[in-house]
């Protein structure tokens, strides 16, 4: 099972495929089997080397308490670290919802990573509706049970997926929470690199990421008709994946 190490904490990532590589972050409260239970990797693996990571905080990878160690350069530099544990100099980047986020921390601190940014389901405006959903309240009140019910009521959960839920650490996942999410209007200009940023019409946060793209130098959007936040993932990964696809071709790192 392999770790990447940064500054002591231990990220878990696991890979398939062969191809271009593409490093894969996935949304809060799951890992990094989300991608390969909704037909990303079996859609991917042929064409492309999927690394697909654990966020700390989730899944195999460390779970400290201390919000400090949740900073946004962290999670950056985490990513960063599985890349040079595979001696891999440069990747693509897709993520979903908390990692879409990410994805904008490793636009920040380490652009010259990364070919191309697909982001989904985030916009980078902190005064936009969307930006900040704070599940502390619900964990604090609830614990997992709470999320597992959330989750739930957008898609029936496997059994798998509910044992997963119940397992997260809340205190880690209070810990990341705790950090506010940053503005990252700044860096969009000298994201210069090829960018694809997806959301469902029916996401609070659509209207953010739609707008971002105006300000982006090479990007496209694409607004997924009837999808909420989480039915992006669970319903509509068919409809985004050949989206996704068909940007990586056109962009194939020669």
């Amino acid at each position: 099972m392999p770790y990447a190490s940064n500054q002591g904490v231990q990220i878990h990532y696991e890979v398939a495929g062969r191809g271009d590589p593409v490093l894969l972050v996935h949304g809060m409260f799951v890992n990094w089997k989300t991608w390969r239970d909704y037909g990303f990797v079996n859609a991917m693996k042929d064409e492309y080397r999927l690394i697909m990571v654990d966020v700390r905080g989730h899944g195999r990878s460390d779970k400290p308490h201390d919000p400090k160690l949740y900073e946004e350069e962290l999670l950056a530099t985490d990513l960063t670290a599985v890349l040079d544990d595979l001696g891999v100099a440069k990747a693509h980047f897709l993520g979903y919802s908390m990692g879409g986020w990410i994805g904008f921390t490793a636009a920040k601190y380490s652009p010259d990573r990364f070919h191309s940014f697909i982001l989904g389901g985030w916009h980078p405006y902190s005064d936009m509706p969307g930006h900040d959903p704070n599940p502390i309240p619900t964990l604090r009140e609830r614990g997992n049970e709470g999320i597992v019910a959330w989750l739930g009521a957008a898609a029936p959960l496997s059994d798998e997926e509910r044992t997963n839920l119940l397992a997260n650490d809340v205190e880690a996942i209070i810990a990341l929470a705790q950090n506010g999410r940053s503005d990252f209007r700044d860096i969009l200009p000298t994201m210069s690199m090829p960018c694809l940023l997806y959301c469902g019409d029916a996401d609070e946060r659509h209207a953010g990421a739609q707008a971002c793209v105006n300000e982006l130098p090479n990007a496209t959007f694409v607004s997924l008709p009837g999808h909420d936040h989480l039915a992006v993932i669970y319903r509509g990964s068919d409809e985004i994946l050949s989206h996704i696809t068909k940007f990586l071709a056109r962009i194939r790192v020669k």
